[in-house]
């Protein structure tokens, strides 16, 4: 091979380098981890072929870069590879047996955990277990029924393990459940979670890193080149810096550090001590994007302006008080770091909106980008306003909307429902908006999202039609919108020549593909870094759930 030669060369139909105005290339070309050259000439590039020189003939194919979920969470679907499968159950039978079935297998008092990719909704009873079902399962593990990232339910071992009794104080920004009894029924929500789950031994390293390559790889197949992990732990980014030594990672990740559970400036103080030692260990693969607040809570807790339709003496919680807050905020970005702040309903936006104001007013001259706004899901159109104003960059997750669209009715009415993630709202006000999906509450992949964002199709019909997008701007939120939140816009988002190659190919126009089809559309090669990722995962994806 010669030093003017190409590593890999694609020759394919179309080559979509989403710069604005450059026509669709026909031929591409890469040397090392960066693209090399394009071609509109199908054998424009032959000149860089040599003998070493890997060559994709792909005369029907597209190619577009590979996508960014902006807001996900690999880790848990990392800890899904391996834990009990409570997303295949059909109803609670199904999902205490499948509980039973790993107790059988695991030695006495050992953790037993399951996947968080379930919606109740999804069992025939449409409701979560019990503590006292799960005690049904085994009495003699402590279980962690995990369902997103805001709820728990625990068995009555795990129960007595963290000390939890009828008088236990409820930690601030938290729910510990009881049923109509009034005893407690092992739900735990936001800030209670901790209770439990300080208890739960990490896993030995060997299984982490490889649910790492496992999942990473998963998302990979969907056309995902780099996910922004937004609910990292010290110990998580430990095991991410491992699995990436090993070469398991298949995708790019930019991690969030999280601050779910702290309450004061001090603690956010620790974390960041903590953190130092990874400012300058960061490479293309792998780096810490910056700290994770929440402001509200999930699903059933998102604080919104008027009650809930479920409970008319409930508005949801908010987890900061907005002074505590400003302080946190300020900790950060006084170290220079970024901050994303879960805000999901109307009040969270608006309280989130005030506290970021006064972190500005009060930090002249932060870097634009630097407070980010995660979700914004029921932002109406005077706090989105703001929030341009403000230059508050905003991620949007319509799959979650997709998936939980029934359960969310119940909690806020149609209305309500059909006004979250307004892309379109968004778009027309010139927001620095980018997509993802939240998994595990959403299922990841690349086209599912787009067609969630241009049809907004949901588990219950099209909520909200008017804030629907097109094609075109869906995939500029999921890459050059996506690059520049990661401050990644020279490196990524478009094909040109220097920047990084990563890359999806797809044996048909996404942009035509019919109906529902695009939802399901899978790529035949992605590239990340001029190396081709494959799935392990192609009889049983994680993002495969529903």
């Amino acid at each position: 091979m010669t030093d003017h030669g190409a590593d890999l060369l694609i020759r394919a139909n179309a080559v979509h380098t989403l710069v604005p105005g450059q026509a669709p290339q026909r031929a591409l070309a890469v040397r090392g981890d960066r693209v090399l050259a394009l071609s509109p000439d199908l054998d424009g590039l032959d000149h860089l072929v040599t003998a070493a020189t890997e060559v994709h003939d792909l005369p029907g194919a597209t190619v577009l870069p590979a996508f960014d979920d902006t807001h996900t969470h690999l880790i848990f679907a990392a800890l899904g590879a391996q834990d009990v499968p409570v997303h295949q159950a059909r109803n609670i039978p199904e999902f205490l047996d499948l509980i039973r079935q790993r107790a059988a297998v695991t030695p006495e008092g050992e953790w037993i955990r399951t996947t968080t990719n379930w919606q109740e909704l999804n069992l025939a009873e449409r409701r979560m277990p019990t503590a006292a079902e799960l005690d049904q399962a085994t009495d003699r593990h402590p279980v962690l029924v995990k369902r997103g990232g805001h709820n728990d339910v625990v068995n009555s071992y795990a129960l007595r393990l963290a000390g939890i009794t009828e008088e236990t104080p409820v930690p601030p920004g938290g729910t510990i459940g009881r049923g109509a009894d009034g005893k407690l029924d092992g739900r735990l929500i936001d800030n209670a979670m901790g209770l439990v789950e300080r208890l739960v031994p990490a896993q030995d390293r060997a299984q982490p890193i490889e649910g790492l390559r496992l999942a990473s790889h998963d998302y990979a197949a969907t056309g995902i080149g780099t996910v922004r992990d937004c609910m990292v732990s010290p110990a998580d980014y430990a095991l991410l810096r491992a699995a990436r030594e090993a070469g398991a990672l298949g995708v790019r990740v930019r991690a969030l550090i999280s601050a779910l559970g702290m309450t004061s400036a001090a603690q956010v103080e620790d974390l960041l001590d903590t953190m130092e030692e990874w400012r300058y260990g960061a490479d293309p693969g792998l780096s810490v994007w910056g700290v994770k607040f929440g402001i509200d809570g999930g699903l059933e807790a998102g604080a919104t302006e008027e009650p809930y339709a479920c409970d008319h003496s409930y508005s949801g919680t908010l987890i900061w008080e907005p002074d505590a807050l400003v302080e946190a905020v300020e900790a950060v970005v006084r170290r220079g770091r970024r901050v994303g702040t879960h805000a999901y309903g109307d009040r969270a936006v608006r309280t989130l909106l005030d506290v970021y104001e006064r972190v500005l007013e009060r930090n002249p001259g932060l870097p634009a980008g630097t407070l980010v706004m995660e979700h914004g899901g029921l932002a109406g159109p005077e706090q989105r306003a703001r929030a341009v104003a403000l230059g508050i960059p905003v991620t949007i997750q319509q799959p979650l909307l997709h998936d939980t669209a029934e359960v969310e009715e119940g909690f806020w009415g149609p209305e309500r429902v059909a006004r979250l993630f307004p892309a379109r709202g968004w778009i027309d006000l010139g927001a620095q908006v980018s997509a993802g999906s939240d998994f595990p509450v959403g299922q990841f992949g690349a086209m599912r999202s787009v067609w969630g964002l241009t049809t907004r199709q949901t588990v219950i019909g099209v909520k909200g039609p008017e804030h629907a997008i097109t094609y075109d701007e869906a995939l500029t939120l999921h890459t050059t919108n996506a690059a520049r939140l990661c401050g990644e816009e020279h490196l990524r988002g478009t094909l040109t020549p220097g920047r990084l190659a990563d890359l999806t190919v797809w044996d048909q126009d996404p942009a035509h593909c019919p109906g529902d089809a695009l939802r399901d559309l899978k790529p035949t090669h992605t590239f990340v870094g001029g190396l081709l990722v494959t799935s392990p995962f192609k009889e049983a994806p994680l993002s495969g759930h529903q």
